[in-house]
Formats: structure tokens, C-alpha cells, sequence
């Protein structure tokens, strides 16, 4: 009879317990494409002064490209039409006038992952400063998402090479697609087809104690890029010439304090040519300070592919280079 008079407590046990705990809202999965942004803000400010400013941060060309792309595709709706799945976008941009000033990031509003980040202002010159002031804060946020997003694609389908751990001591995320063309002693060539070209990644190792001086630094990378691609990566047959991949003369590098994979170091972003040819296009390099292995650690990303917008396919090589990582060796027994 005890037991008969406890049952019916169990359900509102049950009941209270789940109250204790708020269950974790659902959110779906977000929609777009890498690298495009949509818009959300009214007509008649989109076509003025504030969408100016809008198109001036956010589709501002994006460095070392061979010709202009911009950061991000934009994709303007009115606010009417941000309702339903279209509030999945990944990466949204509201914008619209408001009693208060300000800006701000928010994170998963309506989907997962997903950046919204919202502008108010109380006229468009208060739009346009805010704009002007949080800007770069908003574009950071939604790369560093759209790299996540591209790396998480990777493992879809990633390659089993082990060339990177048994050369250089290294791992990437890479996808399947990737295969390596040349394997010398301090240098990998890995690449992939595409349509119209192909992609490609190198790595190799310089001196611990190269780039020590900061007012030849630049000059010092130009020449390390030249002589490992005199070395290693040959341009076409052409009677009477040397050919080779060199750097661009007639734009220096651009170059960004950077930290991959927990080293410091620097970004550099430039245009790479083929001596005495023709053919051009843009790269990425990192330089690395490994002390730990007592070397400089270079990672490169370059696109051949005359003809074709290169930014995504840029993104895509650094979102491959920037999941580096330094695996412990396997010992014996956990070998066997």
C-alpha cells in the first residue's frame, strides 16, 4: 500500500526535475555561402550615404588578389523580407535608425552557427559613425566564423597523407582532394585540380636565425620565395629562358604580425609570377618561429587560375593552413 500511495508522486517528481533544468533551444543550422553577407536595412538607406558606407567596409577589395574582389558578397533585403529561414543566414548585418546609437555582435540568434551583428543610430550620420567605428570588430567576427565553418566542411572527406608528420612533424586539416605532386628533402608540394587551374600548398623549413634584420625584412622574404621557387617550382618550357615561380617586383608584400597552430610569426600576402612568362597570381605565406624544433616553419598557399575570381579559393588555403597543428609521435607501445 506504501508503494501504491508513492506512485503518483513520480510524475511530478519527474516533472519538477525537468524544471530544474531549461531545456537547450533548438536552433538550425545556418544557410549561405562562405564569404557572403546579408543585409538587412531599408531601401532608401541602402541606396544612400549608409549603404555607401556599408559597401565601403564590407566589399572593400581584399589584399594581395590580382585584380579587385571584394570581402564579402553582400546581399541586401529590406526588413520585411528578413522573416522565416531566410533569418538563418549565417552571417547577417542589420542596420536601421533607431532612438539609441550603437553597435553590436550576436551570436546564434536564429540559427547556429551564425553572427548578427546590428547598427543603430538616431540619424544616418550617427549610422554612418557607427558603421565607420565597428566595422572591422564585425568583419573579424565573420571571417573567423566563415574559417570555422570551411574547416568543419573539411572533414567531410580528409586526406590520409602522411607525408606532413613524417617531413616536417605536422598535421592539417586537408581535404581528399589534395594529393601530393613533389616531395624533396625540406620541401612538399601538395595541390588540387580545379576548373580552370589548381590550388597549392608548400612547406618547408628555413634557419632559426634567418629575417633578423628588420630593415631588409621584406627584401629577405622576396629573395626566400625566389630561390626556393627557383629551386622546387619550374614555370613552362620556353627556348633560350629560365623560368620559374618568383615574386611580383612591381607591388611589395603585404605582411601582418600572425599565430598559427600556437606559433607566432607573420602573414604575408602578395602576387607571385612566373620569371620570364606570363603568368601571375596571388599567394599567402606564413613564417613561423618554431623554437621548439629550432627552425622557421613556412607554410604557403598559392592559386593558378587565370581568368577566375581567386578569393575563395585564397580563404580556402588559409582555412587549410590555419588548422596546423604539431601531433606527438606515436611511441612504441602505443605503436602496437
Amino acid at each position: 500500500m506504501k508503494m501504491l500511495r508513492a506512485l503518483p508522486l513520480l510524475p511530478l517528481l519527474f516533472f519538477l526535475s525537468c524544471q530544474d533544468k531549461p531545456a537547450k533551444k533548438y536552433k538550425p543550422a545556418s544557410l549561405g555561402a562562405i564569404n557572403t553577407l546579408a543585409v538587412v536595412m531599408d531601401n532608401d538607406l541602402w541606396e544612400g550615404p549608409v549603404g555607401d558606407k556599408v559597401r565601403q567596409h564590407f566589399a572593400a577589395p581584399v589584399l594581395g588578389l590580382t585584380w579587385d574582389e571584394p570581402l564579402l558578397n553582400l546581399e541586401h533585403m529590406p526588413k520585411s523580407v528578413f522573416r522565416g529561414t531566410t533569418r538563418h543566414r549565417r552571417a547577417v548585418l542589420f542596420v536601421d535608425r533607431d532612438s539609441v546609437t550603437g553597435a553590436q555582435i550576436q551570436d546564434d540568434l536564429y540559427a547556429a552557427p551564425q553572427k548578427v551583428a546590428v547598427i543603430k543610430g538616431t540619424s544616418d550620420s550617427a549610422l554612418i559613425a557607427s558603421i565607420d567605428s565597428a566595422a572591422d570588430r564585425i568583419i573579424s567576427a565573420i571571417r573567423e566564423m566563415e574559417l570555422k565553418e570551411s574547416q568543419e566542411r573539411f572533414l567531410r572527406s580528409l586526406s590520409k597523407e602522411k607525408a606532413l608528420g613524417e617531413d616536417f612533424g605536422i598535421s592539417l586539416r586537408l581535404p581528399s582532394v589534395y594529393k601530393v605532386g613533389k616531395r624533396e628533402e625540406n620541401f612538399l608540394w601538395i595541390d588540387r585540380e580545379i576548373q580552370k587551374g589548381s590550388m597549392n600548398i608548400i612547406i618547408y623549413e628555413m634557419p632559426p636565425d634567418s629575417f633578423e634584420s628588420d630593415s631588409t625584412f621584406v627584401q629577405d622574404i622576396v629573395q626566400m620565395r625566389d630561390s626556393i621557387g627557383k629551386l622546387y617550382i619550374p614555370g613552362p618550357d620556353v627556348p633560350g629562358k629560365t623560368t620559374y615561380m618568383g615574386t611580383e617586383k612591381a607591388f611589395a608584400p603585404y605582411v601582418f604580425p600572425a599565430e598559427v597552430g600556437g606559433l607566432k610569426g607573420v602573414e604575408v600576402r602578395g602576387i607571385w609570377e612566373v620569371v620570364n612568362y606570363p603568368m601571375a597570381g596571388p599567394f599567402l605565406t606564413y613564417i613561423l618561429n618554431d623554437k621548439a624544433r629550432d627552425r622557421k616553419l613556412v607554410l604557403e598557399g598559392f592559386t593558378f587560375a587565370p581568368a577566375t575570381n581567386k578569393r575563395d579559393y585564397m580563404f580556402e588555403l588559409e582555412a587549410i593552413l590555419k588548422t596546423l597543428k604539431f601531433p606527438q609521435p606515436e611511441t612504441e607501445s602505443s605503436a602496437k
